[in-house]
């Protein structure tokens, strides 16, 4: 089964979500907000995509963060640390594939190649 991880309300989930099911694509989601981070999982995000790809470095969260909040994420432990804390700092959705594979993002033509 593929899992949609992200928040309900982010435009890009949705777009993503609505790709998948425009597709055909049988999925289910898993709401940071209401479910929280899976820790086994961010673990194996980082793992595969790099810290510097899960933290959503462009994002409203990030840039409200404190300078000194900003500066201490240096690793894929203190990014851990920080996702834990402020989930809405993933870059969203990200998707753990049937085959068990991870992907970070929105990419409809990476995608279509997935199904």
């Amino acid at each position: 089964m593929i899992t949609v991880h992200g928040i309900p309300n982010c435009d890009t989930v949705k777009k993503a979500r609505a790709w998948l099911t425009e597709h055909g694509v049988e999925h289910q989601f898993h709401d940071f907000k209401k479910q929280g981070v899976p820790e086994a999982a961010l673990d194996r995000w980082l793992a595969a995509a790099g810290w510097e790809t899960v933290i959503n470095r462009k994002g409203t969260t990030w840039r409200q963060l404190d300078e000194g909040a900003r500066a201490r994420v240096t690793d894929a432990a203190s990014a851990r640390a920080l996702a834990l804390a402020n989930p809405s700092v993933i870059k969203r959705p990200v998707v753990h594939w049937a085959d068990g594979g991870i992907t970070v993002g929105f990419d409809p033509a990476g995608w279509q190649q997935r199904i």
